[in-house]
C-alpha cells in the first residue's frame, strides 16, 4: 500500500466502529455492539479513510501516528438534549432544596426557571456566548463532539432569537457540530400567566423568523402537568411540522399524561424524559421510529428516587438514547461519561446497549444519524482515544474523566492534561 494519512491510530485494543445496519438500533438490536480488536484507524483530510489491523498499519505512512497502547476507541459521542445557552446559575437553591422548600415556594422568591429567564434576557449575546463555549469546550473534554442546543430561557422573540443565535454563532466557530432546538415553549412567562394558548400563538409566530435565519431544526415543547398539556402540546407541534421542523417533546417528566403516545402518533423524532410513561406509551415506541432520549442525570440530581423504565421500552422494542440534560436548574452536568454510569446502576442497561445509546442512537435523535455515532470510511473522523483497557470499563468506573484524546474532523481538539514532570515515575 502506498497511501499517505494525516493521522492514524494503531495498536488499538478494542475499536467500536457503531457500524451495525443504517437506522437507530431497536429493542434487542441495541445488545449488539462490533468489536475490531487489535485494530487500527486511519484519517485523511478530514474524514475515516482507512480501518484495518494493527499490523496493515506498519505498512502505511501518516503525518502523525498515535500509539493506543492497547486502549479503547470509539466514535466520538453525541449529546442529544443539553439547554446550552442560557444566563446565570441556580446553586443558591441548593440549601433550600435541602430544606425541603417546594419547587413552586422556590419559583415565588424569583428561583427556579424564572431565575435563569431573568438571567438569560439580561446577558448580551456576548456573554452568552462566552459562557455556552465554556460548557461546550468542557463536554468535548468527556468525549462529546455532536450536540444538541435549545433555547427556552427566554420565553420571548428577543431572548429566544437570541439564543438560537449564540447557538448558530458557536456551530459556525466551534470544532463541535451542534444542532439547535427551538424551546420556546419552555415554560409560561408570568406576564402571559393563564393566558397558554396566547403565548404558544406568540412563540409559533417566531418559526418564520427562525426559517428565514436558519436558526433551529427543531421545536420542543414541555407537556407537563402545569405546563403545557398534550393537545397544546400536539397543536403546537403539528403547526411547527406544517412549517418543515422536526420535533421532540419533553413529555412524562412527572406525570404520565398520554405525551409519549401523542409524540408517536406525530411522528416526533423523539421524546425525551419519559420518566412518567404509561405502558401503552412505551408499546408506542417499540412500534414506531419515535426514539425514547432518557436523561437519568435529571432523575438523579432531583433526587425522585424514580428513573425511567429502559428496560421495558427495549423489551418492548423502542430505540433508546441517553443525554445529560445539561441545564442550569436540574442537570447541571456536562459529564456524558456519569449518565453511563447512571444507565449501568438506575436503568439496569447493558455496557452494549449503553455505547449504542450514546452513539449511533443519540445521532439518530438529532436528525444526524448519517452524519455522526459511527466510525464509517467517508464519514466525518470524530473519534475519541480512551484512557481504559475495554469498554465495559467506562460504564464500570465512575467519578472521573477517562478521555485521553479527542478528535473531531479528523484533528485534535483535546488530550489529556499530564502530570508535572516531578510527579511522574521512571
Amino acid at each position: 500500500m502506498t497511501q499517505h494519512f494525516d493521522i492514524i491510530i494503531d495498536n488499538i485494543g478494542q475499536l467500536l466502529t457503531m457500524d451495525h445496519r443504517d437506522g437507530p438500533l431497536k429493542g434487542k438490536e441495541m445488545s449488539s455492539l462490533p468489536v475490531l480488536e487489535h485494530a487500527a484507524i486511519g484519517m485523511r483530510d478530514g474524514l475515516v479513510e482507512w480501518i484495518g489491523t494493527h499490523e496493515e498499519a506498519q505498512k502505511l505512512k501518516a503525518t502523525e501516528r498515535i500509539d493506543a497502547e492497547g486502549k479503547l476507541v470509539t466514535p466520538g459521542l453525541v449529546d442529544p438534549h443539553t439547554h446550552l445557552v442560557f444566563g446565570g446559575s441556580r446553586e443558591h437553591e441548593m440549601a433550600l432544596k435541602q430544606q425541603g422548600v417546594p419547587y413552586l415556594e422556590i419559583l415565588k422568591q424569583g428561583g427556579g426557571i424564572l431565575s435563569t429567564v431573568k438571567a438569560t434576557r439580561e446577558a448580551s449575546l456576548e456573554e452568552l456566548l462566552q459562557k455556552a463555549r465554556f460548557h461546550l469546550n468542557r463536554m468535548i473534554s468527556y468525549g462529546v463532539t455532536t450536540v444538541e442546543a435549545k433555547s427556552g430561557y427566554g420565553l420571548n422573540r428577543p431572548t429566544e432569537m437570541k439564543q438560537l443565535l449564540v447557538a448558530k454563532q458557536l456551530n459556525e466557530e466551534h470544532p463541535a457540530d451542534i444542532v439547535s432546538t427551538f424551546l420556546g415553549a419552555h415554560a409560561i412567562p408570568p406576564e402571559y400567566k393563564g393566558r397558554s394558548e396566547e403565548f404558544l400563538k406568540e412563540m409559533l409566530s417566531l418559526l418564520n423568523d427562525i426559517e428565514r435565519e436558519n436558526l433551529a431544526e427543531f421545536v420542543d415543547i414541555f407537556c407537563e402537568t402545569g405546563v403545557f398539556t398534550v393537545e397544546e402540546s400536539r397543536q403546537f407541534l403539528q403547526k411547527a411540522m406544517e412549517k418543515g421542523f422536526s420535533v421532540k417533546i419533553h413529555a412524562d417528566e412527572i406525570d404520565p399524561l398520554g405525551g409519549t403516545e401523542m409524540a408517536t402518533e406525530i411522528g416526533a423524532t423523539s421524546g425525551d424524559h419519559l420518566v412518567g410513561a404509561s405502558e401503552k406509551g412505551i408499546q408506542a415506541l417499540g412500534a414506531t421510529d419515535t426514539i425514547a432520549v432518557l436523561l437519568p442525570g435529571t432523575s438523579f440530581y432531583l433526587n425522585k428516587g424514580k428513573f425511567a423504565n429502559a428496560r421495558g421500552m427495549m423489551e418492548a422494542g423502542a430505540a433508546v438514547a441517553l443525554s445529560t440534560d445539561f441545564n442550569p436548574g436540574s442537570s447541571p452536568t456536562e459529564n456524558l461519561q456519569f449518565i453511563m454510569n447512571l444507565a449501568s446502576l438506575q436503568l439496569k442497561m447493558t455496557p452494549e446497549e449503553i455505547w449504542n445509546a450514546v452513539t449511533v442512537n443519540a445521532a439518530y435523535a438529532i436528525n444526524r444519524g448519517e452524519q455522526a455515532g459511527k466510525l464509517v470510511k467517508g464519514r466525518k473522523a470524530d473519534i475519541v482515544l480512551w484512557d481504559v483497557p475495554n469498554y465495559h470499563y467506562v460504564p464500570y468506573h465512575y467519578g472521573v474523566n477517562h478521555t485521553h484524546t479527542v478528535i473531531k474532523n479528523g484533528r485534535i481538539i483535546y488530550r489529556k492534561e499530564k502530570l508535572h514532570d516531578q510527579f511522574s515515575t521512571h
